[in-house]
C-alpha cells in the first residue's frame, strides 16, 4: 500500500479476496452496474447525507486516459484543438466504457464554434505572463525575475484598466449575437491559486526569498493578485448582467505550490487572497469554498480550516482523518494516490479505499476520488474495481 495506516493488515484479506475474484472474471471486478449508478446518483446529492446508500464515487476517468486505453499515441494538443478527432476518439473510448463501467463517460457533444464567446484575457495576461505549450501541457512563463522587475510589473498592473484590457475587440457585438441565441457570457469563479500563480510569474525560490527579504514588496504582490482577481470577477459579472446581490456564489482555487510556504508565509501571502474572494463570493455556509492542492500541504490545514473550506482535493500524503479534523464541513475528494490508479495497482486501489472509508465513515462527506489528477495509463478496469470496492465495502 502506498501509505501506512493502522487498518492495512485488517483490510488486506478483504482487498486480496476482491482482486482474486476480479481475476477469475477476466479482469472485470464484480459489480452490479445498474444498482451502482442508481446509488451513485443518490449519494452525490449530499455526500454528508445520513440516508445515502454508499460512498459517492469521484474517480471517473477523463480524456487524459484515452491514449493508453485505445492504444494510440499521446497527442494532447490535437485532442484539445481538433474537435472532430476528439469526438471520434471519445466515441471509441465510450464504446469500451459502456461495456466495462456501464456508462459513456466522455462528451460526444459536437463542438459549435458559432456558440463560443471570444476569449477574454485572464489573470496571467494582466501580469504579462505567457502560456507556452510544452511537453503535452501549457506552462506559464515568468514575467519578472528580480525585485526591480517585479516592482515595474506591479506598476503596470496597478495602472491597467481591467475592463478595457480583458475584453477582446468586438466583444459587445458578439455578446449581443450570442445572447440572442440564449448563450450567456462566461463568469469567473476559479483561478490558479495565489502561491502557484506567483511562483509561475516570479519563480518559486524568488517568491520565498521575496517574502523573507522584501515583505513590503511581497505584500504588494499579494494585494495586486487579490485586487485584479476581484476586478476581473466584477467586470465579467457585470457583462453577464449580474449585480453583487444576484451574482452566482462560490469560488475555487487550484494551488499545488502552496506546499512551498510555511504556515506563517502562507498566512502572509496566500491567505488574504482566498479570504477576500471567499468573502465576496462565498459569504454563506452553503456557498462553495473549494481548493485543489495535490501536494504535501498538510501543514497548512489549520489555516485552511479558518477559511472554512467546504470542498477539498489534497495530495495523497494528506490523509482523510487529518483533513476532517481541521475541516469538519468539507467534502473530501480523495485520497486515492493518482499513481496507484494510473499504475493499475489493483490491491492498493482497494486498500486505499478501505483506509479512507474507515477514517471518515462516522462523519461521512467522502467522495472517493484521486488525490490529484487522473492520468493516462489508468484503465477502465481499474475504475470498475474502485466501483466494486465501494459497492462491496463502502455502504452505509
Amino acid at each position: 500500500m502506498s501509505y501506512s495506516t493502522p487498518y492495512r493488515m485488517e483490510h488486506l484479506a478483504m482487498a486480496q479476496d476482491l482482486v482474486r475474484e476480479t481475476q477469475r472474471h477476466d479482469g472485470l471486478a464484480p459489480v452490479d452496474l445498474e444498482r451502482f449508478w442508481g446509488d451513485q446518483a443518490e449519494a452525490l446529492r449530499d455526500p454528508f447525507g445520513q440516508d445515502i446508500p454508499q460512498v459517492p464515487f469521484g474517480a471517473i476517468l477523463t480524456g487524459e486516459c484515452v491514449y493508453d486505453e485505445l492504444g494510440i499515441p499521446v497527442d494532447m494538443w490535437r485532442y484539445e484543438h481538433d474537435p472532430s478527432w476528439r469526438l471520434s476518439v471519445n466515441k471509441a473510448y465510450n464504446d469500451k466504457a459502456e461495456h466495462i463501467v456501464g456508462r459513456r463517460i466522455l462528451s460526444e457533444e459536437p463542438f459549435d464554434p458559432s456558440r463560443q464567446y471570444p476569449k477574454t484575457k485572464g489573470l496571467h495576461d494582466v501580469f504579462e505572463a505567457v502560456n507556452v505549450w510544452q511537453d503535452q501541457s501549457w506552462w506559464l512563463q515568468q514575467s519578472a525575475n528580480t525585485p526591480d522587475e517585479l516592482e515595474a510589473l506591479l506598476d503596470r498592473v496597478e495602472r491597467r484598466d481591467i475592463r478595457g484590457f480583458i475584453l477582446p475587440a468586438g466583444w459587445d457585438r458578439e455578446k449581443k449575437r450570442l445572447q440572442a441565441m440564449g448563450v450567456e457570457p462566461p463568469i469567473y469563479r476559479g483561478q490558479r491559486g495565489p502561491v502557484t500563480f506567483a511562483t509561475s510569474v516570479y519563480g518559486p525560490e524568488n517568491l520565498i526569498f521575496l517574502i523573507i527579504e522584501r515583505p513590503d514588496l511581497a505584500r504588494r504582490f499579494s494585494m495586486a493578485i487579490r485586487d485584479v482577481m476581484l476586478e476581473i470577477a466584477r467586470v465579467l459579472d457585470e457583462e453577464a448582467g449580474y449585480t453583487p446581490e444576484t451574482a452566482p456564489r462560490g469560488f475555487s482555487f487550484c494551488d499545488d505550490n502552496c506546499c512551498l510556504l510555511t504556515p506563517d508565509m502562507y498566512e502572509f501571502f496566500g491567505y488574504p487572497v482566498l479570504d477576500a474572494l471567499f468573502t465576496r463570493y462565498s459569504p454563506d455556509p452553503g456557498d462553495l469554498r473549494y481548493q485543489h492542492s495535490d501536494s504535501a500541504m498538510g501543514h497548512l490545514l489549520p489555516l485552511l480550516g479558518r477559511l472554512r473550506l467546504n470542498g477539498v482535493n489534497f495530495g495523497p500524503t494528506v490523509l482523510p482523518a487529518e483533513i476532517r479534523f481541521h475541516l469538519p464541513n468539507a467534502v473530501i475528494y480523495g485520497q486515492l494516490a493518482p499513481f496507484t490508479y494510473s499504475r493499475n495497482e489493483t490491491e492498493n486501489i482497494v486498500l486505499e479505499f478501505l483506509r479512507d472509508f474507515e477514517m471518515v465513515r462516522e462523519t461521512r462527506g467522502l467522495v472517493f476520488a484521486t488525490a490529484g489528477s487522473i492520468n493516462n495509463g489508468t484503465r477502465l478496469t481499474s475504475m470498475r474495481l474502485a466501483m466494486a470496492a465501494i459497492q462491496r465495502f463502502g455502504r452505509y
